[in-house]
């Protein structure tokens, strides 16, 4: 089950915050939220959902653990680590490395069929937090288990994210008030997001998934689906952050931002303080700082940087262009970090940023590391345009398409955060959203066009 489906929208969700908002007993709501995420994660991994609830179990278990001790806690951490970092490696990553292994030897391996579980990444990096939090700070550990389990399977961010750490969200599982302001916002920021993932983010993912198809051989081709994939991945991931923290908000949690427009940014550094906010800032926290940071010279500090993009792009998916993409970014921001590039001149350092990000996500959605190259070489070939590709490009763009894509150009641009300081009534805002909402639903009655990107991560 998926945020833009009609499942979601017109049966689940109503039911759940109908129940919710009848309730007035903070425990009751609390169960009510825990059966209804346990629900949403069996509806699409009836057999993971053992997983999911066994994963919280043990970090359960091995928190309190932590917590009494006063020696040998440091071992029980990284007991924990090793088990949160072996789920994913087991369910994620095996078959890659079977493969590999089995490349390297010049053998042929039998490559271990296993089913990726939907939101690993996500709640195994919450369980994560938490008992690293409870190793830094005893005095937080949850003994109730019921509230440990709200805050991994909470279903807003439960596959999708974003990565809520525990120490953001701790007081809140036992404490908070669903006001109808709230809930108002809630909803808008819901629908906002909505509009993101069905009108733009599938506009763009129609025009790139048909283009994979081919055999991209023409510069403007290349171009256009480069273009095309970052305006879907940031709709479509961006997207699903807006509706995450609608619903938490409809529910009386209140989530740290996730994006931050960050194709404004003028350097890679700034790109990462904008883009999948609570997966850097989780990396920042747990990885960066516990390896030294910048504490321990230049050349060490930059070895941390590699680390941590490295680890940032393995995170995303097994498959060596994840890797690729992190270690692209980490080269840039090791450049900046060294001065080597200079980022004073803001048209450049901009024009710079862009180019990198466009030319990474490349990397990023490829298939193989060949076919990277082959769309890099492509775009960069110079410019000519066969009557082929005229064709090819004249029956994707239409004019729905086109105005997607403008549209998609202005709204990564802070434009609506200009819009909501011009417009001083509210009533203004929700008409807007009511009538995105009709158009979203009207989208999905019409289009059967809805892929979940997520399912690779």
């Amino acid at each position: 089950m998926v945020f833009s489906s009609c499942i979601f929208l017109f049966f689940f969700l109503p039911v759940v915050c109908f129940i919710y908002w009848i309730c007035s007993n903070l425990r009751v709501k609390n169960a009510i939220l825990i059966l209804a995420s346990l629900f949403f994660y069996a509806f699409g991994e009836p057999v993971y959902i053992l997983l999911m609830i066994g994963s919280i179990l043990v970090n359960y278990a091995l928190a309190r653990l932590i917590a009494s001790r006063q020696q040998g806690a440091g071992g029980i951490l990284a007991l924990t680590v090793a088990f949160n970092i072996g789920m994913l490696v087991v369910f994620k990553y095996s078959a890659l490395f079977v493969e590999t292994a089995g490349r390297l030897m010049g053998v042929s391996l039998p490559v271990p069929d296993i089913a990726l579980p939907i939101g690993i990444s996500f709640y195994t990096f919450q369980a994560l937090s938490y008992c690293i939090d409870v190793y830094r700070d005893r005095g937080i550990v949850q003994k109730n288990l019921w509230k440990l389990m709200l805050y991994i399977s909470f279903f807003p961010q439960l596959i999708a994210g974003p990565i809520v750490k525990y120490h953001d969200i701790d007081a809140q599982l036992s404490d908070r008030r669903v006001t109808i302001e709230d809930t108002a916002a809630g909803i808008q920021r819901f629908v906002c997001g909505l509009g993101k993932k069905l009108i733009i983010a599938n506009a763009m993912a129609y025009i790139v998934d048909t283009l994979y198809t081919t055999q991209i051989q023409f510069v403007l081709t290349a171009w256009i689906v480069a273009v095309c994939y970052i305006f879907q991945i940031y709709f479509d991931f961006s997207g699903y952050s807006d509706m995450a923290i609608g619903l938490g908000k409809m529910f009386g949690f209140t989530f740290q931002e996730n994006f931050n427009y960050p194709f404004i940014s003028s350097s890679i550094q700034e790109f990462w303080r904008r883009w999948h906010i609570s997966l850097s800032t989780w990396f920042k926290e747990y990885l960066y700082i516990p390896l030294g940071g910048n504490r321990r010279g230049e050349v060490q500090t930059m070895v941390n940087k590699l680390i941590v993009f490295m680890a940032t792009g393995i995170w995303h998916g097994a498959n060596w262009t994840f890797l690729a993409w992190g270690l692209f970014h980490g080269l840039f921001i090791t450049l900046e970090y060294k001065h080597v590039i200079s980022l004073k001149n803001k048209v450049f350092a901009h024009i710079y940023t862009m180019l990198v990000i466009i030319c990474g996500f490349v990397i990023f959605r490829a298939d193989t590391i060949g076919q990277a190259v082959h769309i890099l070489g492509v775009m960069f070939a110079g410019f000519h345009v066969e009557p082929t590709e005229w064709m090819l490009i004249a029956k994707l763009l239409t004019p729905y398409h086109v105005a997607c894509i403008l549209a998609a150009i202005v709204l990564s641009a802070p434009v609506s955060v200009w819009l909501k300081e011009k417009i001083k009534s509210q009533a203004v805002v929700y008409v807007a959203s009511a009538v995105l909402l009709i158009f979203c639903i009207m989208n999905l009655a019409t289009s059967s066009y809805n892929p979940f990107i997520y399912f690779r991560f």
